[in-house]
Formats: structure tokens, sequence, C-alpha cells
């Protein structure tokens, strides 16, 4: 079946920091309340804003990310998620043409080569996707501190790379009236559409910490506060109409819907129940993970360390995501009844993936915390980010990979675990300072900083949907 690709437009900033979130939630909610049918997309692997689009337009946040699932899915990703909606917002990364910074250099497990940088490399960008989407930009730009200068950095932005020409601008951050004539004079120099000129709102700030914004589901009330401020914000300074036409010009591209039942087998029989962590410690996932296993025969049922002391009856596989577990150790520590049935289920082989803050949960101890024990390792906050896309091949046999298989993932981390990986590691691969081996496989637990992107690897879903099955 062949689909087009819904009314749409790419919420975009020259850097970070200018305000996308802001706008991009701001609009999903102020379509919303008017009674237009708007759903969210983020570009980039970012788990944290995708809980606030949700909020604000009350469907699943997406995320777009062409390194992590290919780029020739996303027209496809984009017409599955948008079903039934109106159009679609889809908030940028970064600045526009910021993407994935890639060095030449050999993997010394299987001597093959990263591509190299390229001073016009943009994979992953902003820009990227919507060339990938054929959408018009909105451009965000932090107006503190400039007016005329404006118009250099519009006129510099449009015509950078002629597939991507901003359609118009949403000033942010202004402060007087007097400041906002000078700005929309700064654009009619060079013929840039003026979407909507925001004034400064210190109330909107939203909590952030090591790793950025407080999760919306932590946040609670106050997120709903918040992304309600956004909306009112954006509702009374933004011109809708014209956003909407923006997004109903672009053109009516055919794409093929992405389809979790084509992607994966679904055999007859019984459904073994999928464990997946939630709840506020454990946030980082991505809705086409539970489509995917649903899809695969899988019965996916959430369990709520925070809360929960027990796994759910007949549990024959467990998914840890990322998350947040090093703000919530007290809590974690003392539901000892579930820590001790992950660690009973793992004992008796049963199918654990664990990414990231998955991983922390399942070690002996995080930042002095008593967590699950399956692995001889201890976890601690550290001294530095580690962030970035990583190329890496399977070390080991497991129930998400087999062993040489190369995938794309994504690590974001502050914690360091000891050790870094088992002796049986989930993986190898190289970074800018040398060769990595890192994560755990111990019985059927596969355990790994690296995030993955279920669309991108619908093959290892299926073989963790086999090994839960087996059991």
């Amino acid at each position: 079946m062949v689909a087009v690709l819904p009314p749409r437009v790419v919420v975009a900033a020259p850097s970070s920091g200018s305000g996308k979130t802001t706008i991009a939630t701001g609009l999903l909610g102020a379509f919303a309340a008017r009674g237009t049918r708007p759903t969210p997309f983020k570009i980039g692997p970012d788990y944290v804003d995708p809980g606030y689009h949700a909020l604000a337009a009350g469907r699943p946040g997406r995320n777009l990310d062409p390194v992590l699932v290919g780029a020739d899915r996303l027209p496809g990703l984009v017409v599955h998620g948008a079903a039934g909606a109106d159009l679609a917002v889809v908030e940028g990364v970064m600045g526009l043409f910021d993407g994935r910074l890639v060095r030449a250099f050999p993997c010394p497990h299987t001597g093959t080569h990263a591509q190299g940088l390229r001073p016009n490399d943009d994979d992953g960008s902003t820009a990227h996707v919507a060339r990938l989407l054929d959408a018009p930009v909105v451009l965000v730009v932090d107006a503190r501190g400039q007016h005329r200068s404006v118009a250099a950095l519009l006129h510099g932005f449009a015509h950078f790379d002629p597939r991507v020409r901003p359609a118009g601008v949403v000033l942010n951050r202004v402060g007087t009236e007097r400041h906002a004539d000078a700005l929309r004079a700064a654009c009619a120099e060079v013929g840039m559409p003026v979407l909507g000129v925001v004034p400064r709102r210190a109330e909107l700030a939203v909590p952030s910490r090591h790793l950025g914004l407080v999760t919306a589901a932590e946040h609670g009330d106050a997120a709903r506060e918040a992304v309600a401020a956004m909306t009112a914000l954006v509702a009374a300074h933004v011109d809708l109409d014209a956003v909407e036409a923006l997004a109903r010009r672009a053109p009516a591209t055919p794409a093929t819907p992405w389809d979790p039942a084509g992607e994966v087998a679904s055999p007859s029989g019984p459904r073994p129940v999928v464990a997946i962590a939630g709840g506020p410690a454990f946030t980082f996932g991505y809705p086409e993970h539970v489509e995917l296993l649903t899809a695969a025969g899988c019965e996916v049922v959430v369990v709520d360390p925070l809360r929960d002391e027990a796994l759910p009856e007949a549990t024959a596989g467990l998914v840890l995501p990322g998350g947040f577990p090093e703000e919530h150790l007290d809590t974690l520590a003392a539901n000892v009844p579930l820590r001790e049935a992950v660690r009973r289920f793992a004992d008796d082989g049963g199918p654990v993936h664990a990414e990231c803050g998955g991983l922390l949960y399942l070690g002996r101890s995080l930042d002095g915390a008593a967590m699950c024990g399956v692995l001889d390792a201890d976890a601690a906050m550290g001294p530095r980010l580690h962030l970035g896309y990583r190329t890496a091949t399977a070390a080991t046999d497991s129930p998400v990979a087999a062993e040489g298989e190369t995938v794309t993932g994504h690590e974001f981390h502050r914690t360091v675990i000891t050790p870094r990986a088992g002796s049986s590691p989930a993986w190898h691969w190289t970074a800018h300072d040398g060769a990595v081996t890192e994560g755990f496989v111990a019985g059927n637990v596969h355990a790994s900083y690296l995030h993955t992107h279920p669309a991108g690897r619908p093959e290892a879903v299926a073989r963790f949907a086999d090994a839960c099955r087996t059991r």
C-alpha cells in the first residue's frame, strides 16, 4: 500500500538552545487546542523532548533518526506515526545543518574504516531529514542581543544549501516592541516571512540536569504546567494559520507506510509475555519497540521498578530500557522483591535486553545503592559525558545479536561501570581515543550502554521474541 506524507513542517534553529522545543511543543498544543490534530516527531536519538511533545499533542512522540534507522525508512515511519492526524510537527536537532561527525579510523576487530568526515557532511541533521521529507522549514531564532544582524544570519541560512530553504522565521526571546520592530525590518530586508514574535518568558524554563531536561514522566504536574505555558505562549504570539498553511503546501509525496507486521513474522501459538520497565526511572524507549514485539507475537506488559514488586505473571522476557535510575536510587534499592525477581529470572536463563539505565540496574550497585546483582559490576557517576553515534560489532552471540553482526547505535551517559565489559562482552567499536570493548553477555542477558532503534533492527526484535518463545 502506498500513501502520501501528511502536511508537515520542520522546526529548526541556527543552534541548540534557541528555543526549538518551546516552539515545537507550543505549536503541538496550540494546534490540538483548536481542533487540528497534530502528530509529533523529534529528529535524532533524543528521548526527552518526545515526552513533552506527547503531553502537548495527546499522541506518542516519535523519533526520526536516519543514522539509527536508515534514511529510506523515514518517510514510511512518518506516515505510520501520522495515521489519523491532520499534520506533523517535526522538531529538529542542534543547528539546522549540524549532523553526525565521523572520522576515518580502522576497527581493530574487522579492519574496516568508518566513513571519512567531509566539509559538507550533514548526515542525521535537521537539514538531512527536511530533504528526505521534502518539508518546509521554520527557523527559530534567539533574537537576544541582536536586531539587524538577524538579516545576515537569515540570508546565510537561506542560501547555504539550495535544497533546504527556510520558509519563515519565529523570532524568539524578543525584548521590547522597539526590538520587535527592528527585527521585523531586518527580516523584510532579506524577504523572510515572520511567522511569530515570541517574548522572553523566564517562567517557561524546564529543570535540567546532567543529561538535559528532566523527563516529562518525572516532572509530573510541573511538566503539564510547562506544556500549557508553552501552548499559551505560542498561541498568543505565533501565526498558527500561516504555519498550518505552510505545512499544507508541502508536496503530497508518496511513501509506503512502515508496518511492524511486515518487518517481523508472527508465529501462531501462545504469546510470550515480555515485561518492559517503565515509569519515571526508565523512560528511554521507542514506541516502535512495543509495536514490533507485539507484531512478533509477544504480549507486552509494562512494569515500574519504582512501584511494582514482582514481574508480570508468566514473564518470558525482560526489556530494561534507558532512563535515569541514578535519580531514583533509594526507591529502586528499597524495592528488594523486584530486584530479587529480576536476578532470579536472569539466573534461570530468562532473556534480558538492557540498555544504558537498564545496564546500571542489573549491576551490583549504582553510586553505592544496591541494584539487582545480575552482573558483577558496579557503577557510579563519572566526570564526563559519553555521547555520540557508534558503529559497533557484536562480540558474542546473544538474544539480540549474532556474533560479528554490525550495528549503529548511540551512547549517552555520564556514569562509569566497572568493569566496562564482562568476560563475554556485548560489543566492540572504535572511538576517537581508541578501541572499545563494552557491555556484558551472560547466559541470556545482553546489557550495554549502547542504545539502538528497533525500527532500524527489526531482526533483533524478532530474535529476542524467538528467545522468549523458546523459554
